[in-house]
């Protein structure tokens, strides 16, 4: 934030330029430093020869698509607030992901957790059968998220494997991937783009779901309990 404490101790700053806040659950924040960090890794990558001018340019142009196919995922917004009246009374929710998918099934977990007070967690997908999988019950909402094309069918597959023990399954994925509805009770799909990319469109789904559930429990989703804007304590 421009004129912030860290700003002023920093020796060089990157500003997100995201503009006030006023939820404390942060979402513009989020999405804007993904934006930045997306910028930062391409420039290091040009710097050290990694990448050609081509792909750079290819790249940004890329970049620059992302705020019209979130509107399209915005527009869309209905159907997930329509699933989320069903599940708002769940008592245990969880998120599962590989690589950069489990990254967004973090971020998405978070959400979900603070704003409607609904125990979650993310695990990674290919760690299941090392535990995680007992969780499963019946009825147990599993959120999967597969936007990482070399790794949709092996995070299907886990998701085969939850379905067995009863688990409701809502899947996140990138338009063409319809073979998904064949396992998934709910499907959500988000416009393709680069992989790399594809966390920026996967968050909004997962961050509207996490708003309507707790619209639907009627809680205060700009002002979480026992949650604060700054942080005071150490």
């Amino acid at each position: 934030m421009l004129g912030s404490s860290i700003a002023r101790e920093a020796d060089h700053v990157l500003y997100t330029l995201a503009g006030p806040e006023i939820s404390v659950a942060t979402t513009k924040a989020y999405s804007t430093q993904l934006i930045v960090m997306y910028l930062l890794a391409i420039q290091c990558a040009v710097a050290r020869g990694e990448m050609d001018q081509a792909r750079y340019a290819e790249l940004l142009e890329e970049l620059e698509t992302i705020p019209g196919k979130i509107q399209k995922i915005l527009d869309d917004k209905e159907q997930i607030q329509w699933f989320a009246s069903k599940y708002a009374n769940s008592r245990d929710i969880f998120f599962i992901g590989r690589g950069i998918d489990y990254a967004i099934s973090l971020e998405g977990s978070l959400k979900l957790k603070e704003i409607s007070y609904i125990h979650s967690e993310a695990y990674a997908a290919g760690e299941l059968k090392h535990g995680t999988i007992s969780l499963i019950e019946d009825g147990t909402l599993v959120i999967g998220v597969m936007t990482q094309q070399d790794l949709f069918e092996k995070t299907l597959s886990n998701m085969v494997e939850v379905k067995s023990r009863g688990a409701y399954l809502m899947g996140v994925t990138t338009y063409g991937n319809y073979s998904i509805e064949d396992t998934a009770n709910f499907s959500v799909y988000i416009p393709k783009i680069a992989g790399c990319f594809a966390t920026s469109l996967a968050v909004i789904p997962l961050q509207l779901l996490g708003y309507y559930v707790s619209v639907a429990k009627g809680l205060d989703v700009d002002k979480p309990r026992n949650l604060a804007k700054s942080v005071t304590v150490e």
